[in-house]
């Protein structure tokens, strides 16, 4: 990219993604699935800066997802990640500044390059092209944002309007205004003039002139975020930001504390294939179609079916879908919910799961698969003073030392070994093996092998919910 200092990659994974409902839910949102390649979104993400040039990522992420984004960054072969944790979302602005004052204790004049965990771009080598011209603005101390092309008068998108070009810096522009987003009439004037560009979120800068701006336009965040980075404790790989500063700052965009404002705003206007992957229509859009316009993704042995359908999207991760006659439709079936709508209700989606919460129904926000830092459980059966779980631990992992105030608990080894610690005793349980732990006694299971721990667990007592454990000792520091 050039011989200065590294470009610093931040990627912002704050988004829980309700319009890819029931895929994308808060306990594992978007940008942690494959949805456009066999990558996950975050992961496609970090590779666009896998190349000379770039140093390792920043990744600022809901604490709750810290070893997921971890584990995703590591499968990746990414070296090096920080991974910033924020007790409470306080959108981009506070997180984005966090970075910087991290990157600035050692570089302020490094160039950050800012990037939301969950878009999609399908030309990379454009996308360089244009970032070369977006890191030149960046180091002649402007505030650099990536204009897309638009496509079509699309209203659920932000716009800039272009201005001259920056001299001396080859498709660079200063902006000449950031628009909300418009109704159809609007955003048809804007696509008609070419002047206007779809704002992508994407920003590039150098820590010294976003700390210096934010001083300047935000400084109450600029104070909340610095005392919340000096009562920071560092854990494991982790950095968890000071719950009370980070939860009293404001919550504000960059756009609105910044972007807006400075007089530093350049735009690059960029034909990369860039889709903000916000809903079902977006992906049946970014998808390989069939003759008659159709877009299946299978996955778990699950199979998509059209028979006289058109212009349709259907996406199963287990189940065998089968769409006849429709068209316009978006047909999505995971394990524990289904979800069929017309293509152009896709924006809709969030009015269903705001109907799950004020329900009170599980599925608003949670998977039956419950990712845990030492791998994964999910409920097979539920009944009456007893439940069934599949628990799976990665190699070289094991949970908590704990114990339960109200069940019992019998494993089962499926596959691999377990080391089981039980009060005073420790058992290595085989497969085809099983062991029993009753009530309120202390154990612990630990997987020593080179494969994936596979368990199933009866738990039987008069209350099994997950909150009814006692950590007594953990390697994850939860508590």
């Amino acid at each position: 990219m050039s011989d200065a200092s590294p470009i610093v990659p931040v990627i912002l994974s704050g988004g829980s993604g309700t319009r890819l409902w029931p895929v994308s839910r808060e306990s594992f949102p978007k940008q942690f699935w494959p949805l456009v390649s066999e990558l996950s979104m975050i992961q496609e993400t970090a590779s666009r800066a896998q190349r000379p040039g770039f140093g390792a990522p920043i990744v600022v992420c809901n604490q709750e997802h810290r070893f997921v984004v971890a584990e995703q960054m590591r499968a990746l072969g990414v070296e090096g990640a920080r991974i910033l944790l924020e007790p409470v979302g306080r959108n981009s602005a506070p997180a984005i500044l966090a970075a910087a004052l991290v990157v600035a204790e050692t570089d302020p004049n490094a160039v950050l390059w800012m990037m939301a965990a969950d878009a999609a771009i399908t030309d990379v080598e454009a996308l360089h092209v244009a970032l070369a011209s977006a890191v030149a603005a960046a180091r002649a101390g402007h505030v650099a944002t990536f204009g897309m092309k638009p496509t079509a008068p699309e209203t659920g998108f932000g716009y800039i309007e272009r201005g001259e070009g920056l001299a001396g810096i080859a498709g660079a522009y200063a902006v000449g205004q950031f628009l909300e987003k418009p109704d159809a009439a609007r955003a048809a004037e804007f696509v008609a003039s070419g002047r206007h560009l779809w704002n992508s979120g994407m920003f590039v800068f150098t820590a010294a002139t976003l700390i210096a701006e934010m001083e300047t336009f935000a400084p109450e965040v600029v104070v909340a975020v610095r005392a919340a980075l000096a009562g920071a404790v560092t854990d494991l790989d982790f950095v968890r930001l000071d719950p009370a500063a980070f939860t009293a700052c404001p919550s504000i965009s960059l756009d609105y504390a910044v972007a807006e404002r400075t007089s530093r705003a350049a735009v690059v206007p960029a034909d990369i294939g860039w889709s903000d992957v916000g809903s079902w229509g977006a992906l049946w859009e970014l998808g390989g179609k069939d003759g008659a316009g159709n877009v299946a993704s299978a996955s778990g042995g699950g199979a998509v079916l059209f028979e006289g359908a058109a212009n349709s999207y259907a996406r199963t991760d287990g189940a065998v879908v089968a769409v006849l006659g429709l068209e316009d439709a978006v047909i999505i079936a995971t394990e524990d919910a289904v979800l069929a709508m017309h293509r152009d209700r896709a924006q809709d989606v969030k009015k269903v799961v705001d109907r799950l919460k004020a329900m009170k129904r599980p599925e608003a926000t949670s998977h039956n698969r419950v990712y845990r830092p030492w791998g994964f459980y999910e409920n097979l059966i539920t009944g009456t003073r007893f439940q069934v779980k599949r628990i799976v631990v990665n190699q070289g992992q094991k949970l908590s030392l704990q114990k339960h105030f109200h069940r019992a608990e019998h494993w089962v080894v499926v596959s691999g070994t377990a080391l089981v610690t039980r009060d005073h005793e420790v058992v290595m349980v085989r497969e085809n093996e099983s062991i029993y732990l009753p009530l309120g006694c202390v154990h612990r299971m630990e997987n020593p092998g080179r494969i994936p721990l596979t368990i199933i667990e009866v738990q039987v007592g008069s209350y099994t919910g997950e909150d009814d454990i006692v950590r007594l000792e953990d390697t994850y520091g939860r508590s």
